[in-house]
């Protein structure tokens, strides 16, 4: 049995001669742990055990500091990036409060904010995403997508971090929720579960992959109401202030400032028409 279990480990490891050799083991793990620690000292009367604020920052900065070393591989860069992060958490804190505002605000069902810290999944998801986004500005490898998709994993909720979301975002009950990379949100926006804002088709290179870097995600304007199921797609589509995008639409183009988009079962009221534009939800080619 040793000789046939030696035997199937050097085959593994002729395979893995194929992939990069980076030690990640235990990466994945520290990575959610360094997120659950960073909210727990944005809001630590609400961590899962008793913890003092400074407790949680020391514990968050040393991870945070092995994490970064991971990726970057340089321990000056490492520490310059973990400072920083450190240094917006004020800033977080006050872009969340603004984010719970909402939630609280644009949903009847919250009687507090305590109800909505400690049972909506969309405030974990966009707390996790608002730290993420920091790394992911400062151009870290890996780390802030390790961090939303723990958030992901636990939520239903897909937030890439290269999103750019204003403050006041609410993600009403959340699950199947997909942002796309190059997403633009602007303030005080509400969607609700199962919509997308994807991607239409990708450009793709001479090796036949999606080219990387390019605009592929929609713009949010301001105020935007963004119904359940609804799909919005294309880096050239701009949701303009004011809009409201109703369920199931499925939506390609652009829409100007204080539409409302309906699929065409759903358009019924005549005296409606002129503040209306009615799609159908299934023929895409209308679009």
């Amino acid at each position: 049995m040793d000789e046939r279990i030696s035997s199937l480990a050097n085959a593994l490891s002729a395979i893995e001669t194929r992939v990069p050799q980076k030690d990640y083991s235990g990466f994945r793990a520290r990575a959610q742990r360094l997120t659950d620690r960073l909210i727990d000292a944005l809001f630590p009367n609400y961590a899962n055990t008793p913890t003092a604020r400074e407790d949680a920052l020391t514990e968050a900065s040393a991870l945070a500091a092995d994490c970064l070393l991971t990726v970057l591989c340089n321990a000056d860069r490492a520490e310059q990036v973990r400072d920083a992060l450190l240094s917006v958490l004020p800033e977080i804190r006050m872009c969340l409060e603004l984010d719970l505002m909402a939630a609280y605000k644009g949903d009847p069902a919250a009687r507090d904010l305590n109800e909505i810290i400690l049972c909506y999944p969309a405030f974990f998801a966009i707390a996790t995403y608002r730290l993420a986004h920091v790394l992911y500005c400062a151009k870290v490898p890996l780390l802030p997508r390790v961090m939303t998709e723990y958030a992901h994993m636990r939520t239903g909720i897909d937030i890439h971090p290269g999103a750019t979301i204003g403050d006041g975002f609410f993600i009403d009950h959340g699950t199947g929720v997909v942002i796309g990379e190059t997403t633009t949100i602007g303030r005080d926006v509400k969607i609700y579960q199962h919509v997308t804002l994807g991607a239409k088709s990708f450009d793709v290179g001479e090796d036949g992959t999606p080219v990387k870097g390019i605009k592929r995600h929609p713009d949010i304007g301001d105020r935007v109401v963004i119904y359940a199921g609804a799909t919005v797609l294309g880096g050239q589509t701009h949701i303009g202030n004011d809009c409201v995008i109703g369920g199931s639409v499925w939506l390609t183009r652009s829409v100007e400032a204080g539409k409302m988009v309906l699929a065409r079962a759903a358009v019924t009221d005549a005296n409606m028409q002129r503040d209306i534009m009615a799609v159908s939800a299934l023929d895409s080619a209308m679009l």
